[in-house]
């Protein structure tokens, strides 16, 4: 159990480390290339914050743990909204601000998308094309949003354009590399755990490496709201849910069938709605995410893991 513990935590550690060099990499590679802003969020920033979830997903499947994939992208969506918003908002209220009305919807869209072809009980490879064909269309339209100018070094936060060749070249090479090896020690030690313990794979999908695999957005608007900068992150937690739902899952149900647990779709997939729903009066009235709301998030996320163990996990 210590070994498989220590798996998880080295991967969880590497997945982190590795997602953070990726995005430097990338980040500055745009800026060298000059791409739009907004592309660079949709595309590169998007793929580096939510590439511990895709790598996660795509080795569970690998190893026959369907379960465990499609509980880090459920687990996570819900972790995004109750937890990753809920707990910056008790430091500094989290703006809502009426620009992200495109994201949202886009986001409500992908959701119940999912839901629906989770109800047809696997997400197997006709499920998966629908997924990705989704996101194809989703990125098509954001990019066509995004060739009004080029990026600018103010435009990404983290860009250096003096940064060396050299230096972000190591970048890349050490986020791409970490990552697969992250994600193999993670899902080894998760399986291993979920398997000594007679827990499920789905109930370790959606707690320990749900919450692991949310920690870049949970870092990222902890310390916006620090700053008193709740609004920046919100772009960031709607953008890589979509990302999660349309491309992570897609690209996992071409390497095998994810089975979908009558648990999930019991209790799961109702939770992901309904906090997904959550931001909608906020963000269409423009209306802050206070500390009321925030500790009532945190309040909802703390029942909902608390079902998943007294329901028999």
């Amino acid at each position: 159990m210590l070994i498989d513990l220590a798996l998880v935590v080295g991967g969880l550690v590497m997945l982190l480390v590795a997602g953070d060099f990726l995005v430097r990499g990338a980040v500055n590679l745009a800026l060298r290339l000059g791409i739009p802003a907004m592309m660079v969020g949709m595309t590169v920033v998007a793929f580096g914050t939510s590439a511990p979830e895709l790598l996660v997903s795509v080795q569970a499947v690998l190893r026959d743990a369907g379960g465990l994939a499609l509980g880090n992208v459920v687990g996570s969506n819900i972790a995004n909204i109750l937890l990753v918003i809920g707990l910056p908002a008790l430091i500094a209220p989290m703006a809502m601000g009426r620009e992200s009305l495109r994201d949202m919807w886009i986001m409500l869209a992908a959701t119940a998308l999912f839901a629906a072809l989770a109800m047809t009980g696997a997400i197997g490879t006709w499920q998966a094309l629908v997924l990705l064909l989704a996101f194809a269309l989703f990125m098509a339209e954001s990019v066509l949003r995004a060739r009004k100018g080029r990026v600018t070094p103010e435009d990404l936060e983290g860009a250096d354009p003096a940064l060396p060749a050299g230096r972000l070249t190591l970048y890349l090479a050490l986020g791409l590399a970490g990552l697969p090896l992250g994600a193999h020690l993670l899902v080894t030690g998760a399986v291993d755990i979920a398997k000594s313990l007679g827990v499920s794979d789905l109930v370790i999908g959606l707690t320990i490496v749900a919450i692991g695999t949310s920690l870049p957005e949970l870092a990222t608007t902890l310390m916006a709201a620090i700053r008193r900068e709740g609004g920046v992150a919100l772009g960031n937690i709607l953008g890589s849910n979509i990302f999660n739902l349309l491309f992570i899952l897609g690209l996992a149900g071409l390497f095998g069938t994810m089975t979908v647990p009558a648990e999930m779709l019991r209790l799961d997939l109702w939770v992901m709605l309904a906090a997904a729903l959550v931001v909608v009066p906020f963000i269409w009235s423009g209306r802050a995410i206070g500390r009321i709301t925030g500790l009532a998030l945190l309040l909802g996320y703390a029942v909902y893991i608390w079902l998943l163990f007294a329901n028999g996990g």
